[in-house]
């Protein structure tokens, strides 16, 4: 008869792909609030160009905003693409 052996869970149930990541944008002395709002809202889904005015001010005022949060592979794609437009981002976060 095989019996099975459960080991101890060494990280939560948010570790590995699963979980929060979050996509974090960073305040910086070179991009325009147009240019914040407008690639908020080519590329983080549910972001269109008014909220990204809105997302512009919380990071120009507290210095850093969570502009998305969900599972990691998403995650990365967005933080890629915001990169890749010249915002300022932070490493991604596991919330």
């Amino acid at each position: 008869m095989s019996q099975t052996i459960e080991l101890p869970r060494t990280q939560g149930p948010d570790s590995g792909l699963g979980g929060s990541w979050h996509v974090i944008v960073r305040n910086d002395d070179h991009n325009t609030f147009d240019s914040v709002a407008h690639a908020l809202a080519r590329y983080v889904p549910g972001v269109n160009v008014d909220k990204g005015y809105a997302i512009a001010d919380r990071i120009h005022n507290t210095g850093l905003a969570i502009v998305w949060s969900g599972h990691r592979e998403p995650a990365e794609l967005y933080w890629e693409q915001l990169q890749d437009a010249g915002l300022t981002m932070a490493p991604l976060e596991q919330g």
